[in-house]
Parts: C-alpha cells; sequence; structure tokens
C-alpha cells in the first residue's frame, strides 16, 4: 500500500525536509535568483505569494494527494528550492515526482539529479518493504 510519510532524506549536496511555513523566507530568496517567476515553463511562486504556495502545497499533503519537500543546501541549510511527490494515488500505487524548481545558480549542477535519485530511492526501500511485510 501506498503511505507516503513525513521523512528527511539526505545526500550531498542536497537534504529534503517536508515542506513547511518555516521555509517561505528561503523559497523567496531562491525564486529571486533568476526571477524565476517570469519563466512560463515552471510554476514558482511570486514574492508576495510565496506563502499562498506553501499553503496550498499543504492542503495537498493533507488531502494525501501532495508531499511537498523543501530542497536544502546540506552544508549549509540554505533552502535551494522544492519538489514533491505528487498525484499520489495509493489505489494503485502511483505517485509522480514534480513540482521542482530550483535557484537559477543550482541549476544544471548536482541538486536536481541528487533530490530526484533520493526520492526515486525512497520510494523504492519502501515498496520493498511493503512487499516483503506482505510476504510474512
Amino acid at each position: 500500500m501506498l503511505n507516503v510519510q513525513p521523512v528527511t532524506l539526505e545526500r550531498s549536496p542536497v537534504r529534503l525536509v517536508p515542506l513547511g511555513l518555516e521555509h517561505e523566507e528561503g523559497l523567496k530568496a531562491a525564486a529571486a535568483d533568476g526571477r524565476l517567476w517570469n519563466l512560463r515553463v515552471t510554476s514558482v511562486p511570486e514574492p508576495d505569494k510565496t506563502r499562498a504556495y506553501i499553503e496550498l502545497a499543504l492542503a495537498g499533503r493533507e488531502a494525501g494527494h501532495r508531499f511537498p519537500f523543501a530542497v536544502l543546501d546540506a552544508a549549509t541549510g540554505e533552502v535551494l528550492g522544492c519538489t514533491s511527490y505528487h498525484d499520489i494515488v495509493p489505489a494503485i500505487e502511483r505517485l509522480e515526482i514534480g513540482w521542482t524548481w530550483y535557484a537559477s545558480r543550482v541549476q544544471r549542477s548536482a541538486v536536481n539529479t541528487t533530490a530526484k535519485l533520493l526520492l526515486l530511492q525512497h520510494r523504492s526501500e519502501e515498496h520493498t518493504s511493503e512487499l516483503q511485510s506482505l510476504r510474512h
């Protein structure tokens, strides 16, 4: 059964933590690095809409169809952006990874690749554990 629970995932250079309102200022700063809200290919909030963006993500977590993460620099704790498990459908054990964006200065670096690897590994480990518990 697909059941996404709060978890912190870390592998240099990133740490993924459950997104919360405490990440608002960090997300504003990350979005400002490159004025990302002006890009048509992503869903980055404008600075004055960052709190609403986080609240929408948290409402998705509460409803069970999204689990958002703040992506932090593992060494400094600085907020680099965010990513999510989303379109979570427990009945068919499906989820997607997306709603991802990062500060311009860390784009095309190891940040995105490592964050996605952490999310995929975590889901794979959770799925393997769930299958093993069903067999016992």
